[in-house]
């Protein structure tokens, strides 16, 4: 499967040729507000062209020069995935610009394995990536996870039960939950517990853990919120979440056991400083009407 760039806005559309990469620019769930509804339960049964089953479930992995552990942890997933998972899904690797050769180790698999696809994008980040692939991907429900998988895969099924059943919008991974078993420094422990009382405190966030890499969409909603997203970063999990809840969404938490790896190599000095300038942005937007929350409120409550 090839996946091509429609210019601007990028659509992904499969194609027939061998698959290569191209470029391309059990938990908790928050109480519903008021005027929240339960959407439409997804059909798993719908087929796609030419009699193939429509991928479900579509995992991105985004990567920037994860050469050394890529082909472990995607054949791992897949493994997983045709194991568990009832129907039909797909793993999209978007790398971010990589220079060394995960870019190839990625196209390899790709050839390999039917399920998996390759997309290459000009720019690093994280945020930027997830926009990109999610905006374009054909499949209902969207989902991501680091490419160190140091999210327990357990917890995947019932982090998108309830957006195919349409109980709720988005789902989250959470370190910081009560049944969650977690394996990192007290320092990176302080830095996360810390960041996440910020966001209550300073802009009313009510989820527990805005940035553990393991979290799901439903399509409808992405594809409303997604445009209006600004961090191409790691700012973009808090950002969506906190659109998300300004907008009167569905968010359902799952505990998940977690061991550090996916950021052992992240500058925390400097993702803070880039956190807290995204809070003071993302206030702004929000203030100002950049963000038009009463209009996405209204859209989303017709999906």
């Amino acid at each position: 499967m090839t996946l091509t760039d429609q210019a601007a806005g990028s659509i992904l559309q499969p194609q027939s040729q061998p698959r290569a990469a191209v470029d391309l620019p059990s938990g908790s769930v928050s109480p519903p507000a008021t005027g929240q509804t339960r959407r439409a339960p997804i059909d798993a049964r719908t087929p796609g062209d030419a009699g193939t089953a429509l991928p479900v479930l579509d995992v991105v992995i985004p990567v920037y020069n994860e050469e050394r552990d890529l082909e472990r942890s995607l054949r791992h997933l897949h493994a997983y995935l045709l194991g568990t998972f009832p129907y039909a899904f797909r793993i999209t690797v978007a790398d971010n610009a990589s220079t060394d050769g995960t870019l190839n180790a990625a196209e390899r698999i790709a050839r390999e394995l039917r399920e998996v696809t390759v997309v290459r994008l000009p720019a690093k980040g994280r945020g930027n990536a997830l926009r990109s692939v999610w905006l374009a991907s054909p499949s209902p429900v969207l989902a991501y996870m680091d490419v160190s998988l140091s999210t327990d895969l357990a917890a995947l099924a019932p982090l998108v039960a309830p957006l195919m059943s349409g109980h709720s919008d988005l789902a989250i991974g959470t370190r910081l939950a009560r049944g969650s078993q977690v394996v990192r420094s007290p320092w990176r422990e302080f830095i996360s517990r810390g960041y996440n009382l910020l966001l209550h405190v300073l802009m009313g966030a009510h989820f527990s853990d805005a940035q553990c890499g393991f979290k799901a969409i439903r399509a409808d909603v992405a594809r409303r919120l997604l445009p209006h997203t600004a961090d191409n970063e790691w700012f973009f999990d808090t950002e969506l979440l906190i659109m998300a809840e300004r907008c009167r969404l569905r968010v359902h938490e799952v505990p998940v056991d977690w061991t550090s790896g996916a950021d052992a190599g992240v500058d925390l000095m400097q993702t803070a400083i880039a956190d807290l300038r995204g809070m003071g942005r993302l206030t702004r937007d929000l203030a100002t009407g950049r963000i038009p929350v009463r209009e996405l409120r209204a859209d989303l409550a017709r999906v």
